[in-house]
């Protein structure tokens, strides 16, 4: 499908591509590598828009190839259904030239023999057009994509960078390309977006290179993954989480050969410089330093650094931690949402989900006491120590601070503390002397979570805290909130995030929130029996699975691996349901028989109990 031949690239005195020959055929393929590795440049150069120093790119006659960069400056008069229809121009205009080749045949044209010849091409390819289901075909992307009929009759110049960004990529999709380019498609998504895009790029019959930091794309969607590394691109066949596997096997193999020819080496030029001490011997150290000298260096990445995140404890609270009850809040007589009632307990990892514009943003400023709710009421438990994590950083940090300051000034703790932590988030050396003003985004994110994790809250409001980060920040992320042993609310549009650290989803919808129990994907499979009604037998509800054991988020992995991983894990859930269970029964002593909180409690309890009854029956299936 696409030939990379000899590809060399050098961008300033950086060697991005050192001799680079691949083939792509018609795959699913992720792109990996570190930030600055060339993945971006890679796609340019393939999609034409970089020429390599020196090398060629091929591609297979008659094949069709559709690239879609990260930002793209677009503007257009039309409405966005219109100009998303643009991609249909060479088929809707067959109709319009059918009928000017008629009026020139009326008036007697002096080529008429060749007008003819065109016409009939024409008219029969004009006959083959289903203008209807072409249309349909335009709006059914722009509703998955998340264009209502507001906003597919709106300009596109009104839109947002983001909602333009959904447009080109509507037009790239109905492109049918054999082979897409993808550099962070899902930038621009929210979750119900991004989960459509899943589906279509899993049913879909195209090709692909995916550049993105989301992993649930790589393990969902991509079945091979090329990594960019020291200006060269290594091929892994299976997922992105197959390709961790194998990447750190031969890593070890790799490490081990370094370190030997490294001995070598050390040994040689030991013996090198005794000889050279020896008249008689000096020749014979200058020929074994030539053979030295030809010796083809093993190299090796840096070890990316090992993180040891130590958190400070936090304030035990009381049982319920956040209580909110018939909210509502809208704009102009418009309500945004209404009726929000729900409670979070002490120790829940929950995760508030929404189509973009439904008001996550503003539900997360109203229990913070940014915004007043218009109706209902926001109630804190006792002892709770609240922390905001706000989308804009570059707002809520001082440009003018370093890195340490920027920790140091914020929080009561003690220096050794503060570089422990910022070291752990990857900020050490001389990087905790940058300034706020000169880092990325992502950074940015770092520095902010480190401030919350100092600060000793007890209850975390998270709104998109993984914005910016590529796939090592996020795991790193990902850790620091697996250990925190506090109670959370987190809005972000990462599925595999989400999966990885929510225990409950709260679906924020205009008449109010929904919740499940569960992880993201238990969510989804809930959502998806409540709109496919099955057979009793398929209707039992599946133990959410814990994605941070099992071998892939989105395949049951039935190996004796995943076996003793998904035991170990029912284990250490049993253990903690347990533990709930006891400390609401002693919450529950506090309190009269037939009470409200009293009734509350005891309901809590019951859905415990129903889902430890379900770890320890799946539990015992393991050892009969």
């Amino acid at each position: 499908m696409i030939n990379l031949s000899n590809i060399v690239l050098s961008l300033g005195h950086k060697l991005l591509f050192n001799n680079v020959s691949c083939v792509f055929e018609q795959q699913k393929i992720g792109l990996v590598g570190r930030n600055g590795a060339g993945k971006s440049t890679l796609l340019k150069i393939i999609a034409g828009q970089i020429k390599p120093d020196s090398g060629v790119v091929t591609m297979r006659l008659g094949k069709r190839i559709a690239y879609m960069p990260q930002e793209l400056t677009f503007s257009s008069e039309l409405s966005v259904f219109d100009e998303t229809c643009q991609v249909f121009a060479d088929r809707l205009n067959l109709e319009h030239e059918k009928i000017e080749l008629e009026k020139k045949l009326a008036q007697g044209a002096v080529n008429a023999e060749a007008l003819i010849e065109r016409y009939l091409v024409v008219e029969q390819a004009a006959r083959s057009v289903d203008k209807h289901a072409l249309f349909e075909r335009a709006r059914s992307v722009l509703v998955g994509l998340g264009f209502n009929q507001d906003l597919q009759n709106k300009s596109v110049q009104a839109l947002s960078l983001g909602w333009r960004m959904r447009v080109v990529l509507a037009k790239l999709l109905l492109q049918d390309a054999d082979f897409y380019l993808f550099d962070e498609p899902t930038n621009h998504l929210d979750l119900v977006g991004k989960e459509w895009f899943f589906n279509f790029l899993k049913q879909s019959a195209s090709g692909f290179l995916l550049v993105t930091h989301d992993r649930y794309f790589l393990d969902g969607v991509c079945e091979r993954i090329v990594e960019v590394e020291n200006g060269k691109l290594m091929q892994y066949a299976g997922n992105f989480s197959r390709y961790v596997v194998q990447k750190e096997e031969q890593l070890a193999v790799k490490r081990s050969a370094y370190e030997r020819q490294q001995r070598e080496i050390e040994k040689k030029q030991t013996t090198i410089d005794r000889f050279r001490a020896s008249a008689n011997r000096s020749k014979m150290a200058q020929s074994m330093l030539k053979q030295l000298e030809k010796i083809e260096l093993i190299e090796i990445e840096p070890p990316v650094p090992v993180m040891r995140i130590a958190l400070p404890p936090v304030e035990r609270p009381s049982a319920v931690v956040l209580s909110v009850k018939n909210v509502a809040y809208g704009y102009d007589q418009e309500p945004l949402f209404k009726n929000v009632t729900f409670e979070i307990l002490r120790g829940q990892k929950v995760a508030l989900v929404a189509p973009n514009g439904a008001g996550k943003t503003t539900l997360f400023n109203i229990l913070a006491g940014l915004v007043s709710a218009q109706q209902g009421t926001v109630a804190m438990g006792q002892f709770v120590n609240m922390a905001f994590f706000v989308q804009d950083q570059a707002r809520a940090l001082n440009p003018a601070h370093t890195v340490f300051e920027e920790v140091n000034l914020a929080v009561d703790a003690p220096e050794k503390t503060v570089r422990a932590l910022l070291g752990a988030f990857l900020f050490s050396g001389d990087e905790i002397g940058k300034k706020i003003s000169v880092l990325s985004g992502g950074e940015k994110n770092r520095v902010a979570m480190v401030k919350i994790f100092l600060k000793k809250a007890n209850f975390l409001l998270l709104d998109e805290p993984t914005n910016h980060l590529d796939l090592p920040s996020k795991e790193i992320l990902c850790q620091a909130l697996l250990k925190y042993d506090g109670t959370m609310l987190l809005v972000s549009h990462d599925q595999d995030f989400i999966n990885r650290i929510a225990t409950r989803i709260l679906e924020l919808t205009p008449q109010g929130v929904h919740s499940y129990e569960g992880n993201y994907e238990t969510y989804l499979w809930t959502k998806k029996q409540q709109a496919s009604p099955v057979s009793d037998t398929d209707k039992k509800r599946p133990v959410p699975v814990d994605p941070n054991t099992a071998a892939s988020p989105q395949k049951k992995n039935k190996s004796a691996e995943y076996d003793h991983k998904r035991v170990k894990w029912l284990e250490r859930r049993i253990a903690q349901l347990e533990k709930e269970l006891a400390s609401q029964a002693e919450e529950l002593s506090g309190y009269a028989f037939h009470t409200a909180d009293h009734r509350q409690i005891v309901a809590r309890m019951k859905k415990m109990d129903e889902e430890l009854a379900a770890c320890l029956a799946e539990w015992q299936k393991h050892y009969e």
